[in-house]
């Protein structure tokens, strides 16, 4: 295991302007770290740059304690699996697993004694005469995955390896490429554009946009506690929901879109010096009024769209100028044109200062549930 620091690193095709911007970062030894952002953030631009497939124009680059700006690709100890694979068509599957081994001159009896290991491993026993072409997309992905593990280099860096893969795929490919990092203990550096890979599989992730770092943290931490509204519009299925909002000086609390008025704590507002302010709640903490004796904020919306999913229910309603979204566990007898009664607990709300980003009002009661971890059956 190896730990990877990139300090200051910045790179710039033009020597004007950079696609990567001042990048501090620790990868620890052992850990899954995810790079998320949307297409064109530079996220693989800067995997591409560990690898040494890419320069860095400006900073540090150090891999297991030295610095490795300079160092080619072959000296930096670490394995890549790339968006498409890149077999060779003309290998078979158990020869494309080897490839790397028979380059370093690894002995013969060594690599199969490997190759029979992480096939075994990744279920690929039964394919290894084959070529690729009579593989399914499922299957080349185990190739090149199984390629990788097989060199058993400390650091292994994936680039979007499952966007080719069909969502069942996907789903399952997660948890196998999860479990694997696990057992083998190595640090996995992970690029997706697919929040729910990030969140569901990265003990940490990076969130990335036009090149700069928004936000690093534990999933969960991210989610809950998003440091700019980029990150809170990013980061969940549906989105958090963002408005323009006010301090009202007659009233304690803020107006969103000038229709809602939400009571809360000024203090934090006031101390921030903010002038204008955006307010945001995620969809699940739009609570239903079943009984009228809630407490909170409560008021009618009409519906917009409704999408009723089996295990949860998810409409959309209109404040001021904007189309919100709420989501409910079950299904709802909810149609386009209703009026619904809606519950806007105080707490849930994030508050940012509209002009520099920052979080300066962090929702609360967002604390983890438990469960027992020994109980009698």
């Amino acid at each position: 295991m190896k730990r990877v620091e990139l300090i200051d690193v910045s790179k710039s095709y033009d020597k004007q302007v950079d696609v990567i911007s001042n990048i501090d970062v620790t990868i620890e030894p052992g850990e899954f770290f995810v790079l998320v952002g949307p297409s064109g953030c530079g996220k693989s631009t800067m995997l591409r740059m560990i690898a040494g497939l890419e320069e860095i124009t400006d900073g540090v680059l150090q891999i297991g304690g030295k610095i490795a700006n300079h160092l080619s690709p072959d000296k930096r100890e670490l394995s890549m699996v790339f968006q498409n694979y890149a077999l060779y068509p003309h290998l078979t599957v158990r020869q494309n697993i080897t490839f790397g081994l028979d380059v370093k001159k690894v002995k013969k009896a060594v690599q199969t004694e490997r190759a029979n290991e992480v096939a075994e491993m990744l279920g690929l026993t039964g394919f290894l005469k084959r070529k690729p072409r009579e593989l399914s997309g499922g299957q080349r992905q185990r190739v090149a995955l199984a390629r990788a593990i097989v060199s058993e280099a400390p650091i292994c860096l994936m680039d979007e390896p499952l966007s080719n893969l069909d969502a069942k795929l996907r789903a399952h490919m997660r948890t196998e490429i999860r479990r694997i990092q696990r057992k083998l203990g190595i640090t996995m550096i992970y690029v997706t554009h697919d929040q729910v890979e990030a969140m569901t599989m990265g003990d940490r992730i990076m969130i990335l946009h036009e090149g700069k770092i928004q936000q690093v943290g534990k999933p969960v931490d991210i989610y809950n506690f998003p440091a700019n509204p980029f990150v809170a519009t990013f980061i969940g299925s549906p989105p958090m929901n963002v408005s323009p909002a006010r301090m009202e000086p007659t009233k304690s609390g803020i107006f969103i879109e000038d229709t809602i008025h939400i009571p809360m704590n000024e203090d934090q507002l006031i101390a921030s010096s903010a002038r204008s302010l955006l307010a945001g709640i995620r969809p699940e903490q739009i609570k239903p009024v079943l009984t009228g004796s809630e407490v909170g904020n409560k008021i009618q919306v009409e519906v917009t769209n409704v999408e009723i999913l089996g295990n949860e229910t998810v409409f959309s309603f209109q404040v001021g100028q904007r189309e919100w979204m709420a989501k409910w566990s079950g299904q709802w007898d909810i149609a386009i044109g209703d009026h619904v009664p809606i519950l806007l607990g105080s707490e849930f709300f994030c508050v940012f200062d509209e002009e520099t980003g920052e979080l300066i009002r962090k929702p609360e009661g967002l604390e983890h549930l438990s469960i027992a971890k020994e109980v009698s059956l």
